[in-house]
């Protein structure tokens, strides 16, 4: 008698792509006799995400991911993009490991409340990578918690032209930061910081309520019932929101 085997069906996951790539990018310039072809290399970091996309980041000049990120697809990162292993190896993941454990010794220097210390930690991070939003958002706090409004202003315009900075991941800084902008009385930029957020989230009840709470720190009354009325729509069971509504009808 016959007897088949069965073996258990196993599902394998593949380790998800990460690593340095490079493009090239052949480009003709000049005319007649003299038109030649010119190469230039680009450098990027790339890792998958959950949707088996990758994301691309350029490499600086420390061999860190820094600035706009672009989605591709496998098959474009197979076809247009070429690994670069060796420099991953000796130069990528090193510069990004050191920048962690630096934002990292910062982080835990500015929660000790060692606000001088943190800032140089912070500092070195930037000079890394001066668009890091990590690193941005900590220094940002430092200057606030020691009332440097110059500084300060001076990280808030940089924050604001940031589009990552506004992203899910950095919730928590983007709250912590918005607070610092309104416990230093610097109102009309905690507005401006909100009302950029407002792009990216249209729909949350908090953006609305702390750009209500800015204006009526103001006294501009009429227009923080506007921006409350659009929060209690999305939530009519905000409390904080009702206890500044209770407020305003009181003026």
């Amino acid at each position: 008698m016959n007897q088949m085997s069965t073996v258990d069906d196993k599902k394998f996951t593949l380790p998800k792509i990460r690593g340095t790539f490079s493009a090239r990018i052949i480009q003709e310039i000049g005319t007649g006799s003299t038109k030649r072809k010119v190469v230039q290399s680009f450098l990027y970091y790339g890792e998958e995400n959950d949707n088996k996309e990758i994301i691309l980041r350029p490499l600086n000049d420390s061999h860190v991911p820094s600035g706009p990120e672009q989605i591709i697809s496998k098959d474009e990162l197979l076809e247009s993009f070429t690994p670069e292993l060796e420099l991953y190896t000796n130069s990528v993941f090193p510069a990004m490991k050191e920048l962690s454990k630096t934002l990292a010794k910062a982080d835990r220097q500015q929660q000790l409340g060692n606000i001088f210390t943190a800032e140089m930690e912070y500092n070195k991070a930037l000079n890394i990578d001066e668009n890091n939003i990590r690193a941005n958002f900590g220094i940002g706090l430092c200057y606030l918690e020691r009332n440097e409004e110059a500084k300060a202003v001076d990280i808030f315009n940089r924050l604001i032209s940031l589009d990552a900075a506004f992203g899910k991941e950095h919730k928590h800084l983007f709250n912590d930061f918005g607070i610092s902008l309104r416990k230093n009385k610097m109102f009309s930029e905690a507005i401006e910081f909100y009302s950029r957020a407002l792009n990216f989230s249209s729909d949350d009840e908090n953006l609305f309520f702390n750009i209500a709470r800015s204006f009526c720190e103001l006294g501009k009354i009429k227009e923080s019932r506007e921006y409350l009325d659009k929060c209690l729509a999305i939530n009519p069971d905000f409390t904080p929101g009702k206890k500044l509504s209770a407020f305003l009808n009181k003026k």
